[in-house]
């Protein structure tokens, strides 16, 4: 079952084998993220290779999101791993001094830290579970802190200071490496963890495209400044996350559930995927089912608006992750009737002006489909661009991306209501159209006599061309072989078959083959005899068929 609102699944030790990650893909998951706060590259290479492996033996467009782990504040490691005891109201000092231990001593690796506090600091240890109060900065290393909340301080727990401008950069030598490895290894998003400004998102875009890719960046907003910047971050970056861990660390908890609509709500007005992260299903890292809290935690998440939700430790270290995405997916399908219920144009009159013919055009692709009820939209895209605006206006009608391009599709896969469909290329728009009808038979979303609503750009395979709209009711007979003028011809040892019952007209035989032996005119195929000897016989007029119609004998 197709869900509109996408599902992320964070991949770990619990999940990090071929037969858990082809559940999780035949569960729901659209796009797993990798976390580079663990693992080595190493692992995150095999992972990597499991996640398409299993997404090519399934035939699905699963993305891969490497999350960097940005300035995170950690308690070093211990000795025997032994935790600190916190007692409350004792004093203990906080350290960057490298291998200083003591029972009140609390060693940082953030060098930092001393010069970003001052007395009366909070700082926040373990997600916020215990909290320590500066009374003075004692040197360039140590800081002597009372313990306001007290409790058993584990190694390597992370450390928040909600009162300080950290000092740290946003993209560390650690994240500039874990990017080189994520790019070398085309995974299809980076997400940028700890954003304070627009220009930590335009740092490391500068660093991709001279690597001469566009790699999109997603912005985690986990800090007080990035609620503060949030316009110029979201206009600046690609995609935007709701980190509601740290976020609810830093800021007040009460805060968070109204900063997190303002977020979607702004990140859908520009037309910005939104993602909504951390504690979604929490309970089901150690239960088979979530709280109803959970559930409806999930459940406005996808009302707000958000584009996808996303898994963290249910899937990565869980023991029911496949069951967590289960139940993700069921939320989703019983909530998501209701938004696509909504009046087409009261729920597009607060969107920002459109922006140009391409803007204009999807949303008239999205008004039509609702006024005509049309059962799908057919997006031809190159960059996916056409595909992201049309979701921008959450049209009724499920969206089918076609794109010659696997890393677009898997790119579109994180949007709101997209389908995508790499194949080739149609040769011309005529060809666009019938090949369109045939995509909205075989995914299931259309059958003959439905409307269905097309959008494209003219001339065919330019990218930001989107200038074409047309509602188009599937014909009785789209798949027949009316399509079809030659079915066989033979020459120098070669035989061309067409299969007057599979071909539609698509054309894409027509544009791949490099000796002009397919034909078309008067929408219709026809093999030219007077080319077919210079054949080569290496069918991939054959491979690229989406119907199966050509059949290749010979040399």
């Amino acid at each position: 079952m197709f869900n509109l609102t996408k599902i992320i699944c964070t991949i770990g030790p619990a999940s990090c084998n071929t037969e858990t990650v082809k559940q999780l893909m035949k569960a729901g998951m659209d796009v797993a993220r990798l976390n580079f706060s663990h693992g080595s590259h190493e692992t995150h290479l095999s992972n990597i290779n499991l996640i398409r492996q299993a997404a090519k033996e399934l035939s699905l467009n699963v993305a891969i999101l490497a999350d960097l782990q940005g300035p995170k504040i950690r308690v070093s490691k211990l000795p025997d791993s032994k935790p600190i005891e916190l007692i409350e109201s004792s004093e203990v000092v906080v350290t960057t001094a490298e291998n200083r231990f003591g029972p009140a001593i609390i060693p940082t690796i953030y060098k930092n830290l001393p010069s970003d506090v001052k007395p009366g600091s909070r700082i926040l240890l373990d997600d916020g579970l215990f909290e320590l109060k500066v009374l003075e900065v004692k040197s360039p290393t140590d800081v002597l802190c009372q313990v306001i909340k007290g409790g058993l301080l584990k190694e390597k727990k992370g450390i928040n200071l909600p009162d300080a401008n950290v000092s740290a950069p946003a993209v560390t030598e650690k994240d500039f490496a874990d990017l080189e490895f994520a790019l070398n290894n085309a995974v299809d998003y980076v997400a940028l963890s700890f954003v304070r400004h627009a220009s930590d998102i335009e740092n490391v875009k500068r660093f991709i495209h001279k690597k001469s890719m566009n790699t999109p960046v997603v912005a985690k907003i986990e800090r007080p400044e990035a609620v503060v910047n949030i316009d110029s971050i979201i206009k600046a970056s690609d995609a935007v996350m709701v980190a509601r861990g740290d976020l609810g660390v830093e800021l007040a908890p009460e805060k968070v559930p109204v900063i997190q609509k303002s977020i979607i709500q702004k990140c859908n007005l520009e037309g910005k995927p939104v993602i909504v992260a951390t504690q979604m299903l929490e309970s089901m890292t150690d239960n088979p089912r979530p709280t109803r809290a959970e559930a409806s935690d999930v459940a406005n998440a996808i009302l707000d608006g958000t584009d996808a939700i996303m898994l963290s430790g249910e899937t990565a270290s869980g023991k029911y992750p496949v069951e967590a995405v289960k139940m993700m997916s069921a939320i989703a399908r019983e909530v998501e009737p209701s938004i696509i219920g909504h009046d087409h144009e009261s729920r597009n009159r607060i969107i920002n002006p459109l922006y140009g013919a391409a803007d204009s055009i999807c949303y008239a692709t999205a008004a039509a489909a609702a006024e005509i009820k049309a059962k799908l939209i057919v997006t031809y895209t190159e960059s996916g661009s056409t595909a992201l605006l049309v979701s921008k206006y959450r049209p009724k009608a499920p969206i089918l991306a076609i794109t010659m391009s696997e890393s677009i599709a898997r790119r579109v896969n994180l949007y709101w209501g997209v389908v995508p469909l790499a194949i080739d290329r149609a040769a011309s728009t005529d060809q666009m159209m019938t090949l369109a009808e045939k995509a909205s038979i075989d995914s299931g979303f259309a059958s003959r006599g439905d409307y269905i609503v097309i959008t494209g750009g003219a001339p065919v395979g330019k990218s930001g061309s989107t200038n074409i709209m047309k509602v188009h009711k599937v014909r009785a007979n789209a798949s027949a072989g009316a399509a079809v003028s030659t079915s066989s011809c033979e020459g120098n040892g070669v035989k061309i078959s067409l299969d007057p019952s599979k071909c539609v007209g698509c054309g894409i035989c027509v544009n791949c083959c490099p000796f002009k032996i397919f034909g078309y005119q008067n929408n219709r195929i026809f093999i030219n005899a007077e080319n077919i000897g210079d054949c080569a016989a290496e069918k991939m007029c054959e491979s690229k068929c989406p119907c199966g119609a050509i059949s290749v004998i010979g040399k």
